[in-house]
């Protein structure tokens, strides 16, 4: 599914960044060397924190975990709540869930909803770069033609990402993915009767086109917490002959401040670690990424 080299780079970068979004919150630093919980760390001394918005008890967001009637039963599904992860079991140490990946130097949920995974769908449209005439463009120095995805800028950091989103509880991932890229980059949600009408049926051609999925897993985001954390489910739905989202114009909506096409190359900076999800399509597809190969990938 997914065979890049060095493929831990990005396991907790953002994870680690402060102050913590949204707020004026500083992590306690935590030392590369000291980010693996299988390394010991007497002196560990995380902040904790969890955002009003989430103490405020919205549907999306777990109780604490004090609150004598929360019961989450982590490792496995909770009702509707899926609290399994993508990575296996993770540890619950003293009843809090532990963040697989390591230390983050922040307890608590931060911004996230659920205790332990909060899983979310990221949906990559793609499709080939095209002249005037309607023939692909390949890349001036590597001769790949270049693919191009739909790009999301969202407006909580103002960073570009892929049009994905949480999933509901006891919602498919194939809903998610159809339904967030129609309310991030179709502005959905604002059309009329008629014009959802016309729209699922438009998505619901490009979602029923060859896809695969790109990643499955745990996210390095900004949000994430020594007990909470995001992971995702990322699949690429490629537009071959592009004729299909000739017919979807692209409007901002939801959490989205602008969507646009956008090329795909190294030179991309998104949010948490899309750029290695898209960089993975850009394998499966054959199509152009960087001039010059990795340095640490040559065999």
């Amino acid at each position: 599914m997914f065979n890049s080299c060095n493929v831990n780079k990005f396991y907790h970068s953002k994870a680690l960044t402060s102050p913590y979004p949204g707020s004026h919150i500083e992590r306690s630093q935590v030392p590369e060397d000291k980010v693996g919980w299988l390394t010991q760390w007497e002196g560990y001394n995380p902040v904790e924190y969890t955002a009003a918005a989430v103490l405020a008890g919205p549907k999306w967001a777990d109780p604490q975990l004090n609150d004598k009637n929360f019961s989450p039963k982590f490792n496995e599904r909770d009702g509707d709540v899926e609290r399994t992860s993508r990575n296996g079991l993770y540890v619950v140490e003293n009843g809090r869930p532990r963040n697989p990946t390591g230390r983050t130097g922040l307890t608590g949920r931060g911004l996230l909803g659920r205790w332990g995974p909060n899983h979310a769908a990221d949906p990559i449209v793609t499709r080939w770069k095209r002249d005037g005439s309607g023939n692909k463009i390949a890349h001036a120095v590597t001769g790949k033609n270049i693919l191009q995805f739909v790009a999301i800028k969202r407006r909580d950091c103002g960073e570009w990402a892929i049009p994905g989103g949480m999933v509901d509880p006891g919602e498919k991932i194939s809903a998610t993915l159809k339904r967030e890229f129609g309310e991030e980059a179709l502005n959905s949600l604002q059309k009329s009767p008629e014009e959802k009408a016309s729209l699922e049926k438009q998505l619901q051609r490009l979602f029923s086109q060859e896809h695969f999925v790109v990643y499955r897993g745990y996210v390095d985001d900004p949000r994430n917490t020594d007990n909470a954390w995001m992971e995702t489910e990322a699949v690429n739905y490629h537009d071959e002959t592009g004729e299909t989202m000739d017919n979807l114009p692209l409007e901002a909506g939801d959490d989205a401040g602008m969507v646009k096409w956008v090329d795909i190359s190294e030179k991309l900076k998104l949010y948490a670690n899309h750029s290695y999800f898209i960089k993975l399509v850009t394998e499966k597809r054959g199509a152009h990424w960087q001039e010059d190969p990795d340095p640490e990938c040559r065999e």
